[in-house]
């Protein structure tokens, strides 16, 4: 069994503008983008000194979570929702 160092998701870093702008691109990689996206955010949120972020780093891993969920379950109302909710994270 060979390992490779390839990302599977490699394409959601090399192509992130296009993704973004492109009509044809579905909502699985939209979602992926925005969920990788929000993880970076919630990094950011821990951070935050004297636990400053702690609540709005739970509620979006909470987001991810639900959002982690609809994938698996292909749940396209849901992953339409989860896309919807993550898009306006700040």
């Amino acid at each position: 069994m060979t390992s490779t160092t390839e990302d599977p998701l490699d394409f959601l870093d090399n192509n992130a503008n296009s993704i973004q702008n492109s009509a044809q691109t579905d909502l699985i990689q939209q979602l992926l983008y925005e969920i990788i996206r929000v993880k970076e955010l919630i990094k950011y949120y821990e951070s935050i000194p004297n636990g400053g972020g702690q609540l709005g780093a739970s509620i979006l891993n909470e987001l991810v979570s639900e959002a982690y969920s609809s994938l698996v379950n292909y749940d396209i109302i849901l992953m339409k929702k989860y896309y919807d909710l993550l898009l306006n994270c700040d």
